[in-house]
């Protein structure tokens, strides 16, 4: 079963990406970013961690992975498009972003030694019985470089074709990208300041302030947000295809973004976000329990006065 659940994603992967690449107009952007990618995460991330046996490395060759999609979907749409423009601009405004941080910390500053989100991975392949730790690194790297070639790929692929300008909806999935931007890099910096203060003061706190006081990972929230705003700035591009190609193909594509939130989902709240990072937090801060039982994990929302547990997992 747990190697059926291992493998199931990179079926996925093949299904959404031949449902793209299949659509003559689309094969080129699909088959140039499928290369793109490869070249990243095998450079970026598959040899530093046969090198030094860190999956982390995967978190500088994501977010880059990323920003290089907002390139190709310039040289493939057009400066002349403009729902091509903004639609790179949001991948490379995300991915720089994070791989900005990823860069800083995990080159320039040298990887001190695993992310624990990372750490948190092997209880995983333990609890599931997988005993080598090479082959699940290199596995679960390809995970994410799979979901950048076939699945958070298809926003930018569909802006590549749509010729129009921007509509009402396209411009409401823009603004509602920008405002959850903005929270996340604001949730990030009201944690480090948090962090450098209590830091200084020589204590172990948890962040409850500002955004953190109604969500347990208010920066989580925004990302998978932009990603959803991401998708509702696609849905013109999808709707006005769908005369045009075979239904399976539509079906495929419209899977595909709805998949889009629900795997960003999963990877922000079990698979490498709030699970692994709370799982720490709990051993390392000795009020993060009550924090827990007085606030969301994920979705904002008023605290509570009391509780009879907190809202999450010990279980990998």
């Amino acid at each position: 079963m747990a190697t059926v659940r291992r493998t199931m994603p990179f079926a996925i992967y093949v299904v959404m990406f031949a449902a793209l690449a299949l659509q003559g107009d689309l094969t080129g952007f699909m088959v140039c970013n499928l290369l793109v990618q490869l070249a990243v995460f095998v450079v970026g991330a598959c040899l530093p961690a046969h090198r030094t046996g860190f999956m982390s490395y995967v978190d500088v060759a994501w977010p880059w992975g990323l920003a290089l999609i907002g390139v190709q979907v310039l040289a493939f749409g057009g400066l002349d498009s403009p729902v091509a423009v903004a639609t790179a601009a949001i991948y490379l405004l995300m991915g720089m972003r994070m791989g900005a941080w990823a860069l800083r910390f995990m080159v320039f500053k040298r990887l001190p030694g695993e992310l624990p989100r990372y750490q948190y991975q092997r209880r995983r392949w333990e609890r599931d019985g997988f005993r080598n730790e090479k082959v699940s690194l290199q596995v679960e790297i390809m995970v994410q470089c799979g979901a950048n070639i076939a699945v958070l790929a298809v926003p930018a692929a569909l802006a590549t074709v749509r010729t129009a300008g921007l509509d009402v909806v396209s411009v409401a999935a823009i603004a509602l990208w920008a405002v959850f931007w903005v929270l996340e890099s604001v949730a990030d910096l009201q944690k480090a300041r948090f962090a450098d203060r209590t830091r200084r003061d020589g204590v172990r706190r948890t962040c409850d302030i500002g955004l953190w006081r109604y969500s347990r990972h208010p920066n989580y929230f925004g990302q998978w947000m932009q990603w959803n705003s991401l998708i509702l700035l696609s849905l013109p591009a999808l709707i006005d295809r769908w005369p045009h190609h075979h239904i399976v193909f539509g079906l495929l594509t419209a899977l595909a973004l709805a998949w889009i939130s629900w795997t960003t989902y999963h990877m922000l709240v079990h698979y490498t976000g709030a699970v692994p990072a709370e799982y720490f937090s709990r051993q390392r801060r000795p009020d993060y329990m009550r924090y827990q039982r007085v606030t969301n994990r994920f979705f904002p929302g008023p605290r509570r006065t009391s509780s009879p547990r907190y809202a999450g997992s010990a279980r990998p």
